[in-house]
């Protein structure tokens, strides 16, 4: 029995199709398999992974108009036309794509780490060919071009070993300082997150009209939780502030 040639193009191309899904899912497992193994970094993962993607989406759909009847020859010097014009837009795309190996090269930041590009703090959740994704502390996603990585500067908090909370107050003049000011630093050491070794201190700033102007310093071995730490120490501070002015 002969199969019409229609029904076989679209049989061919859902195997194609059926066929190039299944073998990027293997390649996905074969991959997190050998990070298990091999404790290799998330980022190299998604990064490899990119690749054997597009490698196969380029050969399903080459696969598929040879099917079609697409002769591919014309087609690609049409490309290579077109491409010329095209190129124009394309420029971003391949400065993304060049960013992100330096940064994977470089390692100058890797999916976990919190950085902080342009006023703008998060945890990286994925590295990819042309953006890098980053959550921020109030849960919101923001995509970032890995070209904005070798155009502006960024700070990565995680490869910090320790980081100074600073937190301004303002002690007001009825408040003795001599005797505040031991207070406040004790507390703040005594805090579970709070190093001995710097020592909290407190800086005098200025005078202003309704009392003294000072920055309590206090370090920290998880750069990461900076402003969870400063809410705490605010909250420390206000009790004894209160606490004086009765």
């Amino acid at each position: 029995m002969q199969i019409d040639p229609l029904l076989q193009k679209v049989i061919i191309t859902a195997i194609t199709l059926i066929g190039s899904y299944i073998i990027y899912e293997l390649i996905s497992h074969f991959l997190k398999r050998i990070k298990e193994r091999m404790d290799i970094e998330v980022t190299v993962i998604q990064v490899i992974k990119e690749i054997f993607k597009y490698t196969i989406i380029a050969l399903a759909i080459t696969i598929i108009l040879n099917v079609w009847g697409v002769n591919i020859g014309p087609l690609i010097l049409s490309l290579g036309i077109v491409g010329i014009a095209v190129g124009f837009a394309a420029r971003d795309t391949l400065s993304n794509f060049i960013s992100g190996m330096f940064i994977l090269a470089e390692k100058s930041f890797r999916v976990g780490d919190t950085i902080e590009i342009s006023g703008q703090r998060g945890k990286i959740q994925r590295m990819g060919f042309r953006v890098t994704t980053m959550t921020t502390p109030d849960n919101k996603v923001i995509t970032v071009p890995n070209s904005a990585f070798s155009k502006n500067p960024y700070l990565n908090f995680t490869t910090m070993d320790t980081r100074r909370v600073d937190l301004k107050i303002n002690i007001p003049y009825q408040l003795d300082l001599e005797e505040v000011t031991p207070l406040l630093l004790k507390a703040a050491g005594s805090i579970s997150w709070a190093r001995s070794n710097p020592k909290p201190k407190i800086l005098i700033k200025e005078l202003s009209d309704v009392g003294v102007k000072a920055t309590l310093s206090v370090w920290t071995s998880k750069p990461q939780k900076v402003a969870e730490y400063k809410t705490q120490l605010a909250q420390k501070v206000t009790e004894i502030l209160i606490e004086g002015t009765k």
